[in-house]
């Protein structure tokens, strides 16, 4: 039987003649930190003081045992025991990123991409291991030199090398450039035979679950006979193996269903599937699967060309999120860490998270919790931003990569779309890539050509699509709202979020509105420094181009700017996050089914930064996470303008009709009644109900505002909408009670409270809220539940407690 013996431990970094202790898995700056020889990149400004080390090779070392004294003797009839082996493997997970391999001072290989694992012979062969890695600006400043200069968004080489992009820098992460083992390190002791790679393509027809695993086999000799045995669900079958593969069929009768998180369970089944020689086993496979059907309906129709999610002939609207490496060492990231992160995904209500095109292809952690939590994944393939070289070296490291992650990736069932890149067809038409290209490769052939063949011949049980955004040809332009699917970024970058209502997009995969992280985030990531927005560390951990311009210029049409108040710029900059965020997915949810979904940027930060994340560097929720709540649950009630006028929408995602009761008041900004009246809005299973407002309910000028309260379950849901811009509103002094228990804080509002926030890490850095914004009308009490508050006292409450107050 196959033995594995981890190779994790003993290994070295070489550093000025000195033999660091290195982790592995880790890389050059974890372990460099650990040595305390460089200062944490992610404090102050340190991420400069250590540029340094992305521009050096790097060697790392260990010493491979001595082989048992059978091992390599062909023909040897133990099973089971390491000295009856014939062959020992050396495998690489993943290696970070271009390095060569020595045993014993003789070359084992080179490699050059941190997207693929690696395997060597080394049976019967012992001594000093090395790998050495070769700067990856060296290493991809090579290429670029060969193949010529390309266009991409940063002034970083990053296409040059099969490589997490965002490595070099993004408008959210740091420049720090890796190396080092990232990935487990292992021996592989077999004989006779050994499976290379198994393939579950899953479908399922009038409940009758079909599990067909086509089988890769190495062997150490031809002549063997070889067989293979698969069990799933009690269901057991055979088949030959003839020369290097075979095919295993099971029928699994009455197969439940895996469904998305919010549409039904998620049952996984176990399958083992075990190769022998006819004598015993040499290697076992297992893995879990979901049966499930995926399908993307593209069908053109009056609104343009749709891009709508069917699972189990079940039409959704995605309520998505963008993912990125969770940290810029990702060898840091536990199983833990995914557990967290996706789970308070699933409890926020995401139901798909699209691990974007600058990063990497997550780890089996990653995707088993998604499996877990019904989260259905978007798998970009690994290209962004960039105009991609075709040639050689790198276009047989694309195929090589794609090849191997679509296999490993195919048992998932939370697996529902592959695709192609992240903004480069877009980046062609419209970034002047062309013209500079004058006709030089750019990566064309491998979102049009080759990766949609390689989709096709390993997963035919998933859809495919080029590009994100991709209006599906060139017919139109790539990013056109009408078309596909659509990045709408012209809101943040120049005009502000209302711009959101102007159009409805088919299917929205990016668009989002900048914050600043948690304050306790800033304070530890920024130690000692006088926090204001244009203060050195807060500058230095805003890395998007005029970020803070964009914040200021967002605030501008809402509130006025608080000049020398940094804990008001928070708040306020916090705030107008979770609004810009609520206008475009009520306002597009409220257009179901011509708009089939949201993905929102981003879920997560990969280090303590001003960035669009809904969940900071340290993990910790901005106000925008607990507005997903809002925004994301099944049932959702919205005001909005329309051509028509003010509308209320009621959206019912669930399998349930909803008939809203919806009692609707006109108010006045003192708190009086001016009118109201109770409606009801229809709306199906999985539909929306739309009710143009009655005229004498609209409410007019400044000091006017319109409420909307319908019971959803054991919930009230509220809409809220104000006629003009908060600047403009005659908002009166807020006033409050507050009082405290161990566990909650809660306000009794005596004039109307506005987007009432408590930021629980300013009164612990390890205290947590479970509530977000709220608008609470005079009398109204809100009560929030806090975590991690080891003193709670009401005044101490007090000052972590923001409202939207009156201009000055």
């Amino acid at each position: 039987m196959l033995d594995v013996t981890p190779l994790t431990e003993g290994w070295t970094l070489r550093h000025d003649g000195a033999a660091l202790p290195a982790a592995v898995p880790g890389c050059v700056h974890t372990d460099l930190l650990a040595a305390g020889v460089i200062p944490d990149p992610f404090l102050g400004r340190n991420e400069t003081e250590v540029a340094w080390v992305g521009r050096r090779d790097w060697t790392y070392g260990t010493e491979l045992p001595a082989p048992s004294r059978h091992e390599g003797h062909e023909g040897h009839e133990g099973h089971g025991e390491r000295e009856g082996h014939e062959r020992t493997d050396l495998v690489f997970d993943g290696l970070d990123t271009a390095a060569e391999i020595l045993l014993d001072g003789r070359p084992l290989g080179s490699v050059r991409n941190m997207h693929r694992s690696y395997r060597f012979d080394v049976t019967g062969r012992s001594g000093p291991l090395s790998v050495r890695f070769t700067s990856a600006y060296t290493a991809a400043e090579a290429v670029r030199e060969r193949l010529g200069e390309r266009p991409n968004a940063y002034p970083e080489p990053f296409q040059y090398l099969r490589k997490m992009a965002c490595s070099f820098g993004w408008d959210w992460g740091p420049t720090l450039v890796t190396a080092g083992i990232w990935r487990p390190v292992r021996l592989e002791h077999w004989s006779t035979a050994r499976i290379a790679g198994v393939r579950p393509l899953v479908t399922v027809e009038d409940g009758v679950g079909r599990v067909e695993l086509a089988v890769d086999v190495e062997r150490t000799r031809a002549g063997a006979e070889l067989a293979v045995e698969a069990r799933v669900g009690g269901v057991r079958a055979g088949a030959r193996i003839d020369g290097t593969s075979g095919t295993v069929v099971l029928r699994i009768p009455d197969a439940e269903l895996w469904w998305p998180h919010g549409y039904g369970e998620q049952p996984l089944y176990e399958v083992e599937l075990t190769l022998t020689d006819g004598r015993a086993p040499l290697d076992t496979w297992r893995r879990r699967i979901g049966f499930r059907t995926v399908e993307l309906d593209r069908s053109a129709d009056v609104h343009g060309t749709g891009f709508t999610l069917v699972v189990n002939g079940v039409r959704l609207f995605a309520r998505g999120v963008n993912w990125i490496p969770d940290d810029v060492f990702p060898s840091r990231v536990t199983p833990g860490r995914y557990r967290d992160r996706l789970t308070r995904a699933a409890e926020a209500g995401v139901d798909l998270v699209r691990i974007w095109g600058g990063g990497i292809y997550e780890s089996e952690d990653f995707y088993d919790v998604c499996d877990e939590l019904g989260l259905m994944v978007w798998q970009d393939f690994p290209f962004a931003c960039a105009a991609y070289p075709e040639e050689q070296p790198l276009r047989g490291e694309v195929e090589a990569e794609a090849r191997e992650n679509v296999v490993r990736l195919v048992p998932h069932a939370s697996l529902v779309l592959w695709n192609g890149n992240n903004e480069n067809l877009w980046g062609f038409r419209d970034w002047h890539w062309e013209s500079r290209l004058g006709g030089d490769s750019w990566g064309e052939g491998y979102y049009l050509g080759l990766l949609p063949r390689i989709v096709a011949e390993l997963d035919p049980t998933r859809p495919y699509t080029a590009g994100s955004p991709w209006s599906g040809s060139w017919d139109h332009h790539p990013n056109d709202p009408a078309h596909g699917t659509h990045h709408s970024w012209e809101v943040w970058n120049r005009r502000d979020y209302a711009d959101y209502r102007l159009t409805v997009p088919r299917f929205v995969a990016e668009f989002g509105w900048q914050a600043p992280p948690a304050y306790a985030t800033l304070r530890r990531a920024l130690p000692g420094e006088a926090l204001a927005p244009d203060s050195p560390g807060v500058l230095h951990h805003q890395k998007a181009e005029d970020g803070n311009g964009k914040l200021a210029r967002g605030l501008e049409p809402h509130f006025a700017l608080p000049e020398g108040d940094f804990d008001r710029w928070h708040y306020l900059t916090q705030l107008n996050q979770a609004r810009a965020v609520a206008a475009g997915i009520e306002h597009w949810r409220s257009h179901w089914p011509v708009c089939a979904g949201t993905v929102v940027w981003q879920l997560n930060d990969c280090w303590p930064v001003t960035s669009w994340a809904a969940l900071d560097g340290d993990g910790r929720a901005k106000p925008l996470y607990h507005e997903l709540k809002r925004l994301y649950a099944d049932r959702l009630l919205t005001l909005g303008e329309r051509p028509e006028g003010l509308v209320l929408a009621a959206v019912n995602q669930s399998a349930a009709a909803w008939d809203a009761t919806v009692t609707l008041r006109r108010m006045s900004v003192a708190g009086d009644v001016l009118a109201a009246r109770e409606l009801t809005v229809p709306a199906a299973a999985r539909a929306v109900g739309v009710l143009r407002v009655p005229g004498e309910l609209e409410p007019a000028g400044p000091k006017e505002f319109l409420v909307a309260d319908a019971a959803a379950g054991t919930e009230t849901l509220r809409a809220v909408h104000f006629p003009v811009p908060d600047r403009e509103v005659a908002y009166p002094r807020p006033h409050f009670d507050v009082s405290v228990t161990p566990d909650a804080v809660t306000v009794t509002a005596r004039t109307l409270v506005r987007d009432l926030l408590l930021q629980a890490d300013r009164l612990d850095p390890d205290a947590t809220a479970d509530t977000g914004r709220v608008t609470l009308l005079p009398g109204e009490q809100v009560t929030i539940g806090v975590r991690g508050w080891k003193t709670p006292d009401a005044e101490t409450a007090r000052t972590a407690l923001y409202c939207v107050e009156p201009a000055r």
